[in-house]
């Protein structure tokens, strides 16, 4: 089954004094690279949260971040005194020295100074903990699902130019008789303006036979015919083989190469042209394959 390094997920949950929405996305990567935005009361449990999603996304850009709105007006807070008046004394200073006018509104533009207002510390609930892991676990399946949903448009790109290039293949096969028969004339040609010129016919048959085996695509197409076939199976497997598929693809370029080098037509040239174009297009999708 292909599945797709693509994806999105969202869960929320609604805790005591807030609310809180995960939000995880992936786009495609070599490794499994994590980024996290999670506030600081939850960040003791991001080690384990790490390997754990690692195993559950294998690969991938991951992208995991909490957003929290409190909907209790309990939580309490309190008023740095010393720091308000420190803030006061220096703002009133620099006014003078700077001739700049003071604030209209003093308390709204002191409270909002850094510090000011200080939020009594939470401490991390392991009950309250769990709820989230189950959330959590709901947004990474929404994003699994959303991976295999786009894996299953994947696969059928890819077996599309699988069967465009075996297409291809068989388009060759009108031009390999055709391409021999070419050179033996050509040569016959070349010896026959030799006037006064004697030739070994036997010497000249073997010769003719090591040339021909040179031009011979024979095994390029059973090799590439079976890498085609072995995508496919691969295509089938339980597990999504992104690696794997990209393994294939270099060995399918290696015989289509091949072709290309040992066409000598420029007919087969451009079939070979068109192959490697799907080539091309296989290898760029096999990028977001996990």
């Amino acid at each position: 089954m292909v599945h797709s390094m693509t994806g999105y997920g969202k869960a929320a949950v609604e805790l005591p004094h807030k609310k809180l929405t995960i939000e995880i996305k992936s786009l495609n990567s070599k490794q499994f690279d994590l980024f996290t935005r999670i506030p600081m009361i939850y960040r003791e449990k991001e080690i384990g949260l790490r390997n754990w999603l690692s195993k559950e996304l294998e690969r991938g850009k991951i992208d995991l971040s909490f957003t929290v709105e409190h909907i209790s007006k309990d939580v309490s807070a309190t008023i740095d005194h010393t720091l308000l008046k420190q803030y006061h004394q220096e703002i009133t200073a620099l006014s003078h020295e700077l001739n700049i006018s003071l604030p209209q509104d003093w308390f709204q533009t002191l409270l909002r100074l850094p510090d000011v207002m200080k939020q009594d510390a939470e401490e991390l609930n392991e009950e309250e903990w769990s709820i989230i892991e189950k959330t959590i676990q709901k947004a990474v399946n929404e994003l699994i699902g959303f991976r295999v949903q786009e894996g299953e448009m994947l696969r059928n790109l890819l077996e599309e130019k699988i069967e465009n290039i075996r297409q291809l293949l068989q388009e060759i096969e009108p031009y390999e008789s055709e391409r021999i028969e070419k050179v033996k004339s050509r040569i016959h040609d070349g010896l026959a303006t030799l006037e006064n010129k004697e030739y070994d016919t036997n010497r000249f048959e073997q010769e003719m036979i090591y040339y021909i085996e040179k031009l011979d695509v024979n095994e390029e197409k059973s090799r590439l015919t079976n890498h085609l076939d072995y995508f496919i199976e691969t295509l089938d497997e339980k597990k999504s083989q992104g690696k794997k598929l990209g393994f294939i693809a270099q060995e399918m370029g290696r015989e289509i190469n091949t072709l290309g080098s040992k066409s000598n037509h420029s007919d087969m040239q451009r079939i070979v042209v068109r192959m490697k174009d799907e080539l091309e297009q296989i290898k760029e999708q096999i990028l977001n394959v996990l």
